[in-house]
């Protein structure tokens, strides 16, 4: 594919979507909704130019980091299985909540991870996909 370097506003715009998903893990994810909305809404706009290959970058990262996270909140499900039983109950609550972190933990190093992989693409004007 042959990708012309764009200098106007794309870059800034795309550089800016970076940030909101490196901070989107402050934010419970919201400012990821908010840039995931305009990846999708702008994507026409970058089609041909480095640009579009850092867009899917960004909306694949966005719904991997969702998929993690709603993975990481699976085993809460298991509490509703445990009765009355006050000791099981407890143990569930403490794998479930030691998984929990730790899937979340993973999945926020990796999205700023990603975030900054594309920032240093970004910086060198090349895509993020050959």
């Amino acid at each position: 594919m042959n990708y012309s370097i764009d200098k106007d506003s794309n870059r800034t715009l795309t550089l800016i979507l970076y940030v909101l998903y490196i901070i989107a893990i402050f934010s419970a994810g919201l400012l990821a909704i908010i840039a995931l909305i305009i990846n999708y809404a702008k994507r026409n706009d970058v089609r041909g130019s480095i640009f579009e290959s850092h867009f899917t970058w960004q909306i694949r990262t966005f719904w991997w980091y969702l998929f993690w996270n709603i993975i990481a909140f699976i085993p809460f499900f298991f509490l509703f299985f445990t009765g009355e039983n006050t000791d099981l109950f407890a143990g569930v609550a403490l794998i479930a909540t030691t998984f929990c972190v730790t899937v979340m933990g993973i999945s926020w190093i990796w999205i700023v991870y990603r975030a900054i992989r594309g920032i240093i693409r970004l910086n060198d004007n090349q895509p993020m996909y050959q």
